[in-house]
């Protein structure tokens, strides 16, 4: 048996401790999902709006205490995770609409009977949750897929078995019926086993790299419908904007909110060469100074907290100096926050200009500057990444934004607004490296079922006058 534990960042305090699900438990779990379905699917849907409704009731009269478990495993403000746990009840109330909207039934008069279009769940889905958003982006998936009719095996992220659990809890006290809903803890090994245990869908917020792994594994097994929302290198270009400082802020909460711990951070800020760039820079720059960063539960609210782990600090600190190595000019260096544990880091900003750096996401307060001449050079930089999650524009002038809407190549593009802006009445998801066209959040209900098309006739006729070519 191998046992696991999750660990508050901010304090290095052991706050979850328990087993990892080895194989047999995860195609147990898997197994009562199949045997679940059948009555699951087949029932009245009010039955399944009723049941995520209820769901929806205890996470508002329990929202503070996740609120304060999220913020202990993952290190975030308590204000952002009081925020998490609004999400989560609003999505059920916007999947709803949403699986009426894309989702729902049609029907159509035709001169033999009727033309109807239904959807139907695809069964199982596995949902693989990230540590970011422990509770918000797994419920995105959740959710939706209920209502359509699937059930559910869930992972919770290694690093937030906590979160995992109480949302386990939450569903428990909702009354769904007995295996509509199952969560497996573990690692690597454990999703592993949940993915050979016989699924009809994988839904998975992560890396690019792990989503790539998922692409390979499901290639020749097209049953299994993958929705993947990955993470990005994105890109915030910023041309013909005067006030500075009020580039600063956009730039800032696109950079470094969340630790920058969100797939939709910009990681690449596109400037103009020549003293517009240069003030823009030195208010980014003097801004980032005055974010505080300190452990959720500080005296004074916080700005952020830590990575989630010294691990990750670790690793992310590595693939900075990296780029400092290969060139990259520090204009703020990161490291320790005061004597804070050393998963705080603070938030750095470099200029790679000229410099060949990697193509890949910093999951970091990071924020990496590239200057160009031109807003063509700048469309040209903001595009040369082989992801594709979000982006966005700073202008002035109107005339760049129609520019760029056309040009850019991004499922989340944002003007004048933090490339972290998104709405769940909206999708979110992106392309290239950052997804495989199944976007998530409003978008969620495409990939829970899938279209029946069906002609239908009262009686049975005699089409007889309908075949060509008979002989008398």
């Amino acid at each position: 048996m191998t046992v696991f534990q999750s660990i508050d960042p901010a304090t290095g305090e052991t706050i979850w401790e328990g087993p990892a699900a080895a194989a047999a438990e995860v195609q147990s779990a898997t197994d009562r999902a199949r045997a679940a379905f059948p009555d699951w699917a087949d029932r009245p849907r009010q039955d399944r709006i009723d049941a995520v409704k209820r769901y929806q009731a205890v996470l508002k009269a329990r929202a503070p205490q996740m609120a304060e478990a999220i913020s202990r495993e993952t290190g975030k403000a308590l204000w952002e995770t009081s925020a998490e746990l609004q999400a989560m009840q609003g999505k059920v109330d916007i999947s709803i609409r949403a699986y009426d909207e894309r989702t729902g039934e049609r029907e159509t008069a035709t001169g033999f009977g009727r033309a109807i279009l239904r959807h139907r769940p695809h069964g199982v889905a596995a949902v693989l949750g990230p540590f970011n958003f422990p509770g918000h982006l797994p419920n995105g998936h959740i959710v939706p897929a209920l209502l359509a009719g699937d059930t559910v095996v869930f992972k919770p992220s290694e690093e937030t078995p906590l979160t995992g659990q109480l949302m386990a809890e939450a569903f428990a006290a909702s009354d769904l019926p007995e295996g509509v809903v199952n969560v497996v803890q573990g690692g690597r090994d454990t999703g592993a086993a949940l993915l050979d245990s016989g699924i009809d869908a994988l839904m998975f917020t992560g890396s690019g790299a792990a989503g790539a792994h998922f692409r390979r594994k499901f290639a020749d097994d097209p049953h299994v419908i993958l929705a993947l929302e990955l993470g990005g290198n994105n890109p915030l270009v910023v041309w013909d904007a005067a006030d500075a400082e009020a580039v600063a802020g956009i730039a800032v909460q696109s950079a470094f909110i969340t630790t920058g711990q969100r797939c939709s951070c910009a990681r690449r800020l596109v400037l103009p060469e020549g003293p517009q760039g240069d003030a823009i820079v030195e208010a980014i720059a003097a801004l980032s100074d005055r974010l505080a960063f300190a452990p959720w539960n500080s005296t004074t609210e916080p700005y952020a907290g830590p990575l989630i782990s010294e691990k990750a600090a670790a690793a992310a600190l590595s693939a900075l100096q990296d780029r400092i190595d290969a060139g990259a000019k520090v204009i703020r260096a990161s490291g320790p926050v005061g004597n804070l544990p050393g998963a705080f880091v603070k938030p750095a900003i470099i200029d790679v200009t000229g410099v060949a750096v990697p193509d890949e996401e910093m999951f970091a307060p990071f924020l990496s500057i590239v200057r160009v001449p031109t807003f063509e050079a700048a469309l040209a930089a903001a595009n040369d990444t082989r992801y594709g999650l979000s982006a966005g524009l700073v202008s002035d002038d109107p005339a760049n934004w129609q520019r760029f809407i056309r040009r850019i190549r991004a499922g989340v593009v944002n003007f004048n607004r933090p490339t972290t802006g998104a709405a769940g009445d909206m999708p979110f998801g992106g392309l290239g490296a950052s997804g495989n066209h199944r976007p998530s959040a409003y978008y969620a209900a495409d990939y829970c079922a899938y279209p029946v098309a069906s002609f239908e006739a009262e009686t049975v006729a005699n089409i007889e006058s309908e075949i060509k070519g008979l002989n008398a």
